[in-house]
């Protein structure tokens, strides 16, 4: 069966940091990209961060670049999400997700293509205060 499991939300100030993790379990990791979705009150679901199990490639939404990193422990099988400089409008449910590894499919495309992913985690909440 697969799961995504993301832990690691929480409250913090503004200008705080976090990191999220998320725990990849049934499938093969190396084939699939895994990524970092958030959602806001009274926003759409956006992509936040995504990574390739099979090479590390990454792409990060322009709202998040320079502040959020993600990366992989592809033998724990883990993806992370470090989140810095944190500011209010960084307040979200933060989901991962995951969806098999295209060659055609830019990254970054990903990111924008929410209903493309194949499986979610429940998501964590983080809340930034200012």
């Amino acid at each position: 069966e697969v799961q995504l499991q993301a832990s690691g939300g929480g409250v913090v100030q503004a200008g705080g940091s976090l990191r999220l993790s998320c725990a990849v379990s049934g499938f093969t990791f190396d084939e699939y990209v895994i990524g970092w979705f958030r959602q806001a009150p009274g926003k759409e679901r956006e992509g936040v961060s995504c990574i390739s199990g099979n090479d590390g490639i990454n792409s990060n939404a322009d709202s998040v670049e320079g502040r959020f990193t993600i990366s992989s422990d592809n033998a724990k099988r883990t993806v992370y999400l470090q989140m810095n400089s944190l500011k209010p409008e960084d307040t979200a449910v933060y989901y991962c997700a995951a969806v098999r590894w295209n060659p055609a499919v830019p990254l970054d495309m990903i990111l924008l293509w929410v209903r493309g992913m194949d499986y979610w985690g429940k998501g964590t909440l983080v809340t930034v205060s200012s």
